[in-house]
């Protein structure tokens, strides 16, 4: 039995999101940090809600400093997106696979992510909404972003 918080007022709660999973423009400030350099910066970014998890941020390649990223061989496939290509990180001397993903063809409902790039936060320096650090989700399969007691409510509070 999960042990569901009451979100308090301006909180989201992540049993509340959908599923299947809804996509929707994120206006709020993200960045990303790695090696001490700033990867990504975006007010124009798009999440993914589904429920039981955190949100997965969407930033559009414009935002990313795509120098630093290069294609990784493996790819993966999403029951609700499509097939997902992924990245390689490298600045300076450190180097980090499978740091970003993408979907180059998503499905149909998914159709605005198009080449949007997602981060997985452990990686990272830092990655950051609206000012406030994120903790990464735990394990390596999902990329979402707990928001440290701020919008996001989920059972290991």
């Amino acid at each position: 039995m999960i042990n569901r918080i009451k979100p308090a007022p301006g909180q989201e709660s992540v049993w509340d999101y959908p599923r299947p999973p809804r996509c929707e423009n994120f206006s709020g400030h993200i960045e990303i940090f790695f090696a001490g350099e700033i990867i990504a910066d975006s007010w124009n970014s798009k999440r993914v809600l589904e429920t039981s998890h955190p949100p997965v941020y969407y930033l559009p390649p414009e935002d990313v400093h795509m120098e630093y990223l290069h294609p990784a061989r493996d790819s993966s496939w999403c029951e609700w997106k499509g097939a997902a290509a992924y990245y390689d990180i490298q600045v300076k001397k450190k180097r980090v696979e499978w740091v970003a993903w993408c979907y180059p063809d998503p499905a149909a409902d998914f159709r605005e992510l198009k080449n949007y790039i997602a981060f997985y936060a452990a990686p990272m320096d830092g990655c950051f909404v609206d000012g406030e650090r994120v903790v990464p989700q735990p394990g390596n399969f999902y990329g979402g972003w707990r928001e440290y007691y701020r919008s996001v409510q989920g059972r290991e509070r």
